[in-house]
């Protein structure tokens, strides 16, 4: 993983030279304003600092795992592995334990939250915790490349150590372990998928070694999941012509809502020009509500019936820098509308287009699969997470990073337009799936 800071007069500027340096799939890790130095810096104004990633096949990264790797297995043999089922199994152990032994579970329970206590702490500061990885990065490197002729030795004459020191690095492991455990657990609690929490879990196990800290596994955890979810550049500006914006998804999710959420900054904020548009004649009042923010916007709006009248409002709008397209919202399972959609969306094929599935924070995992891979069929497209002031635990929008590959590209958290939306920040999310404050 390449991990470098970028400062600016402004984040788009600090984003350009991240652009430059490492080209495209970085992730921006943090932002935050700085003060400059020197001896005028008085008189000059705060920078932002970048901090981005992007992953790196390097091969001193490769010989840090089989460093680690080597070292833990010469070091941990009593102990039982954590990784994937073995966390699940540990957990359901340790749950059988706690029940069966009554009263003797109190005190279990107060660990947990002291550790929990801790764990948010550790999160709230996460950003000088990046700093002293990214620091630190570098001598580890070097150092893995000194001690790789010294890994195989150290495994070999495991008997040599004194008993003491090998106590002491058992005991290390076990708190790691108890550390990584409760960092499972967070996740699952937080409705992170157990496939993908034990495969984060299972991802820090081989960078686990005596003397590793805990802050360098909680960042690397922090670092691998942000670039899991990737980044999403939202809604573009076509090269020539308006875009078309398609907005597709079930029944209830806030299609219409979100659209004037985004029409609203779009048009009044960024001064573009935009028209609006429904092809969902089943409901009236979805009709009604977006002819209404067109009227209070002052843009135009047309209700479209059938997948050839959209070539036409192509042309009537061709002055438009948008067009944004709501749509019927209806069960996954109804092929016939799924169809009907299909051919909306195909029609738009001369056109430079985006497609934006909307979902709910608040539907099952189970439902947000089918829901997914049902308009797979129609076009691929990018997430849009709505009421997430309705629930406090976020793990379905990593599980549907996993399980679709889209980029989640906004989120909403009520029903305010146009306040109660925001472009996705992956960083603020994992704090919160990790255990941090909400």
């Amino acid at each position: 993983m390449i991990i470098r800071k970028f400062v600016g007069k402004t984040e788009s500027e600090a984003a350009a030279a991240a652009q430059k340096e490492l080209g495209d799939g970085y992730v921006i890790m943090n932002v935050r304003s700085v003060k400059p130095k020197g001896a005028f810096s008085v008189f000059r104004k705060k920078q932002v600092e970048l901090t981005a990633a992007k992953e790196d096949d390097e091969e001193p990264i490769r010989q840090i795992r089989k460093i680690a790797q080597a070292q833990v297995e010469a070091s941990k043999k009593s102990l039982p592995p954590l990784t994937g089922a073995g966390i699940v199994a540990a957990q359901k152990e340790k749950e059988s334990a706690a029940s069966s032994a009554g009263e003797n579970a109190a005190p279990a329970a107060s660990i947990s939250a002291a550790e929990s206590s801790a764990l948010e702490k550790k999160l709230d500061n996460l950003q000088t915790l990046l700093e002293n990885q990214l620091n630190r990065e570098g001598s580890v490197i070097s150092s893995s490349r000194e001690n790789a002729d010294k890994a195989g030795s150290a495994v070999s004459e495991e008997g040599s150590e004194p008993k003491d020191k090998k106590e002491e690095i058992i005991e290390q492991e076990k708190e790691v372990d108890r550390f990584l455990r409760l960092l499972y657990n967070t996740m699952v609690e937080n409705e992170v998928d157990e496939k993908y929490a034990g495969e984060i879990i299972g991802d820090a196990e081989v960078l686990k070694k005596p003397g590793l800290s805990m802050d360098f596994l909680l960042g690397n955890i922090y670092q691998k999941m942000i670039l899991k979810f990737g980044k999403s550049d939202g809604i573009l500006p076509a090269s020539k012509g308006p875009r078309v914006v398609f907005f597709i998804g079930p029944t209830g999710v806030g299609k219409t809502t979100t659209i004037a959420k985004i029409a609203s900054s779009v048009s009044l904020t960024e001064k573009k020009k935009i028209a609006l548009l429904t092809t969902d004649t089943y409901r009236i009042a979805a009709t009604d509500q977006l002819r209404t923010y067109a009227g209070i916007l002052g843009v135009p709006f047309r209700v479209i019936y059938e997948p050839d009248e959209l070539s036409k409002a192509f042309e009537d709008f061709a002055d438009c820098d948008y067009i944004f397209v709501d749509s019927a919202g209806h069960s996954h399972r109804n092929e016939e509308l799924l169809q009907k959609q299909k051919e909306f969306i195909e029609s738009s094929k001369e056109m430079e287009t985006q497609i934006f599935l909307v979902l709910s924070a608040t539907t099952k995992y189970k439902d947000l699969k089918k829901i997914a891979d049902n308009y797979r069929e129609i076009s691929d497209y990018q997430l849009v997470f709505t009421k997430l002031d309705e629930t406090g635990e976020y793990g379905n929008l990593y599980n549907m990073k996993c399980e679709s590959g889209a980029t989640i590209a906004y989120i909403t958290c009520g029903q305010n337009v146009p306040d109660d939306i925001e472009s996705f920040n992956p960083q603020k999310i994992v704090k919160q799936l990790l255990g941090g404050k909400h």
